[in-house]
């Protein structure tokens, strides 16, 4: 796979080092291969995600879900069993049992809403909230008496004798 310098986008942007480095990891994170467990990524509207993660295998006291300074992780551990604990000899074992841990970066103001295990599924929704003052507002033409907006301050200028 192809590495890609990013040094220009260091020194040309100001205050943009933690998108670099978010692109950065995100090209580490597809050199690595690691595919397991494979998911889906959905956007349901403007605010509501869910990302859904194919878990067989897993019941729910054997996923872990936590989300610390904008990365959530699922971490998967099976506990492991001896091939005749029940008497059972498989002869073929095709469902991957093997512990994993996933990482996703979610954006600024992303929040986990719920999580939900079914038919080896796991389905995790997501929801964007926006504080108010980084919501959009318009701003009516003439509304110099309006609270909300900063008063023009008198120049400072020394005046000419």
């Amino acid at each position: 796979m192809r590495t890609y310098d990013f040094s220009p986008l260091y020194r040309s942007f100001v205050g943009f080092d933690r998108m670099a480095g978010l692109i950065d990891a995100a090209t580490q994170q597809l050199d690595s291969g690691n595919a397991y467990p494979p998911y889906n990524v959905a956007q349901i509207d403007d605010d509501n995600y869910r990302i859904e993660l194919a878990v067989a295998g897993f019941g729910d006291h054997e996923l872990e879900i936590e989300s610390h300074e904008n990365v959530l992780t699922v971490t998967g551990r099976k506990a492991k069993l001896a091939d005749n604990d029940d008497g059972t000899t498989y002869l073929h074992r095709g469902i991957a049992e093997r512990g994993f841990e996933r990482r996703f970066q979610l954006a600024d103001h992303v929040h986990v809403t719920g999580a939900d295990l079914q038919n080896g599924l796991l389905v995790i929704t997501l929801l964007r909230e926006l504080p108010e003052a980084l919501k959009p507002r318009k701003i009516a033409i003439g509304s110099q008496n309006d609270k909300n907006l900063i008063a023009k301050k008198p120049s400072r200028k020394a005046k000419a004798a």
